[in-house]
């Protein structure tokens, strides 16, 4: 265990949840125990993990280790983005307006609707017919 002082968030997104300890200085960030680059493999999903950090400004300000589970990989890069912007706010509350205005403190709270009884999906039925 690390003896040094951090902020630490959950973010969560569809089934994923995130737990996030943000370390000020630099480091290297890791994600479940791997490093990010082993662990994440779209271009893409980098943007929208370190898009709280570019919003503010302190791209090289601050590392993080991450433990992450459920859903898929998309939540939880979403997840992980949520829990990096809540524990930014902890570390600096003057963050906090940059932040909400970029919408990343917002916790997206869709998730896959389940399926009911007598019908295909969720909301998919059977073709009706009069005769």
């Amino acid at each position: 265990m690390s003896t040094k002082q951090y902020s630490y968030a959950i973010g969560r997104r569809k089934t994923a949840v995130a737990q996030v300890r943000l370390y000020a200085g630099k480091g290297a960030s890791t994600i479940n125990k791997e490093s990010i680059d082993t662990y994440v493999k779209r271009a893409d999903l980098f943007q929208t993990i370190y898009s709280p950090l570019k919003t503010v400004g302190m791209y090289e300000n601050f590392h993080f280790d991450v433990i992450v589970a459920g859903s898929g990989e998309s939540a939880q890069a979403q997840a992980i983005r949520h829990g990096i912007a809540r524990a930014l706010t902890l570390a600096d509350t003057a963050l906090r307006q940059a932040l909400k205005g970029a919408g990343l403190l917002t916790r997206d709270a869709r998730k896959v609707e389940r399926k009911k009884p007598g019908l295909h999906k969720a909301r998919k039925a059977g073709s009706w017919s009069k005769r």
